[in-house]
């Protein structure tokens, strides 16, 4: 008789395909060059999401019938590309994609509404724009992100440098993206294939997806505390010494279930800038060798640590290292978020920060960004940063070309001062509806009409120009980093939210679950009587989020107060 709790627990789907087709090539080319195959097998669904594209289906659509489209996401470390590269974006997503470029909250461009029949066209532009989606999605490391904004730090653009070592450091070594995709032949596996061991990754790469983050302090705009590997930024004499390492961050987790939770990242110990790829390789060598292959809602390195320990963890990184980590260095984080309008940089010249709605690069009536930043990109050249909060940065601009794209922006309905209210200006929204097949509830569709009822809010008790950061999401994946927002509403079905308070300015503090479930039309009657308590409670200038954590969470009965990690 078989012990069966002693029987090791089966691997999932995705350890299999993988280790059978090692390359990921999949039968994707296969099925590019079959016209009468309108969408792509269930496996070859999980091989293209390491091409950085998803099979989605519009969810408008359904009861009627099923329309097949696919998401592509660019992979730009750090959030920086040229003007020529944003110029090649743009025209691709005209041609070949609904007509608009979204900013994600990994700094990377996402592009919506691609058809099977266009792929092969959409992709070779991309590439041939000098960009890649490879590793932009999948069981790998994903875009490497960095604080984008130069007028906060003369160390960015060498922290920026870092980031991009250690982005290509880790990026998969198949051959059969740039087979697929730059060379358009259609891939047979041989054996040779069917043997390739990844350097780095292994046969069979992670057993989930793998985030990296540099953030510089005491500004925390990257949420670098939500990360699997983080790099703080530490600068002593006027000189950048290294990075305090952070490790076992992720915000996922799934409703009812308690085994999933969103956890912040501990601080592991200092690296110099040398020791940052050898440490990054480790770090991620011991999320390969130790993650659950057998539940992928349980795969993430966060479970790792959080079940063996910061400990252990730190002794095993040690010896993989070849040497003991020093002790982290004191630094402070203070805020997060991006400026607005313009701003010297550190060295002489300008940058201006635009807020995009939910990261959404779109022309709407007067409203015409994506022309105006299309003009701009083509007369003047900036070099273009994405923003974790999803919103752009123009940058490195000579302050005589000021005027000429301040009257181009104008001429598109694109405001420099005053761009939207501050709760606004603090939002992020995931897209969930139409084309997210996870997405609950709607996000990215409903958001500027919650806001607005939240603003009138506002003025009603009389806080006009209070700063709230707002988050939302179609579901409790946490693609927009909800639980780390002072206010976030979290997609549990048509139309309801989980509402979740407490998290504070510095993006230091996961927030506490309020209410399982707010009907979308009462939001503003479920925050009514916690702002105007705020406004008769509050301790000088308390933020909305401290005030939450001081005086309404520890209200709550014990279970409804038990934190979201």
């Amino acid at each position: 008789m078989i012990d069966s709790a002693a029987a090791p627990k089966p691997l999932t789907k995705n350890e299999g395909l993988k280790a059978a087709n090692p390359i990921l090539s999949g039968t994707i080319s296969q099925t590019l060059a079959d016209s009468s195959k309108e969408r792509f097998s269930e496996e070859d669904y999980e091989f293209l999401k390491f091409h950085g594209i998803y099979q989605q289906d519009d969810r408008d659509t359904r009861k009627v019938a099923k329309h097949y489209m696919y998401m592509v996401r660019g992979r730009l470390p750090g959030g920086i590309l040229s003007s020529d590269v944003y110029l090649g974006f743009d025209k691709i997503a005209t041609e070949w994609a609904n007509n608009t470029l979204r900013i994600t909250t990994r700094q990377g461009f996402q592009f919506h509404g691609v058809t099977k029949g266009s792929l092969a066209k959409f992709m070779k532009g991309l590439n041939d724009a000098m960009a890649t989606t490879l590793a932009a999605c999948g069981d790998v490391n994903r875009n490497v992100m960095a604080a984008p904004t130069p007028a906060t730090s003369p160390w960015v653009d060498e922290i920026q440098r870092h980031a991009k070592a250690v982005s290509d450091a880790l990026l998969p070594k198949t051959r059969a993206y740039h087979q697929i995709w730059v060379e358009g032949v259609e891939i047979k596996l041989t054996q040779e294939d069917a043997d390739f061991v990844d350097p780095l990754y292994g046969k069979t790469y992670l057993p989930r997806k793998f985030k990296v983050a540099f953030a510089i302090p005491p500004l925390n705009d990257i949420d670098i505390f939500t990360n699997d590997l983080g790099f703080i930024a530490i600068v002593e004499n006027g000189k950048l010494v290294g990075y305090n390492v952070t490790a076992g961050g992720g915000l996922g987790m799934s409703h009812g279930n308690a085994a999933t939770y969103p956890r912040m990242a501990d601080v592991i110990g200092f690296v110099t800038p040398e020791q940052v790829i050898d440490a990054s390789k480790a770090v991620v060598k011991i999320h390969r060798d130790f993650g659950d292959r057998t539940n992928r809602k349980h795969a993430r390195l966060k479970y790792v640590i959080q079940e063996k320990g910061v400990a252990w963890f730190k002794e095993e990184l040690n010896q993989r290292l070849g040497f003991t980590l020093p002790a982290a260095k004191p630094f402070t984080f203070t805020k997060q978020g991006d400026l607005y309008g313009w701003h010297k940089q550190f060295d002489g010249k300008y940058f201006l920060g635009l807020f995009v709605e939910n990261g959404r690069i779109k022309d709407a009536g007067n409203y015409r960004l994506k022309a105006g930043l299309k003009a701009v990109a083509e007369k003047f050249k900036p070099e273009m940063r994405l923003t974790p909060s999803q919103n752009i940065l123009l940058v490195n601009i000579p302050d005589g070309d000021r005027d000429g794209i301040n009257k181009i922006l104008a001429e598109h309905g694109v405001a420099i001062e005053k761009q939207a209210s501050v709760i606004r200006l603090a939002s992020i929204a995931c897209p969930s509806m139409p084309t997210c097949g996870l997405g609950l509830a709607e996000s990215e569709r409903a958001m500027p009409e919650v806001l607005t009822r939240l603003e009138k809010l506002l003025e009603e008790v009389g806080l006009p120009d209070e700063e709230i950061v707002t988050r939302m999401t179609g579901c409790p994946n946490g693609c927009a980093r909800p639980y780390m927002a002072e206010i976030a509403f979290v997609g549990r079905g048509p139309g309801k939210y989980a509402l979740f308070l407490g998290g504070n300015e510095s993006s230091t503090r996961i927030n506490t679950i309020y209410r399982e479930s707010v009907k979308n039309e009462e939001i503003i009657n479920e925050l009514r009587p916690l702002l105007t308590r705020f406004v008769k409670e509050r301790i000088g200038a308390e933020r909305f989020g401290d005030f939450c954590e001081r005086v309404i969470l520890p209200e709550l009965p014990p279970p409804a107060a038990k934190k979201a990690a």
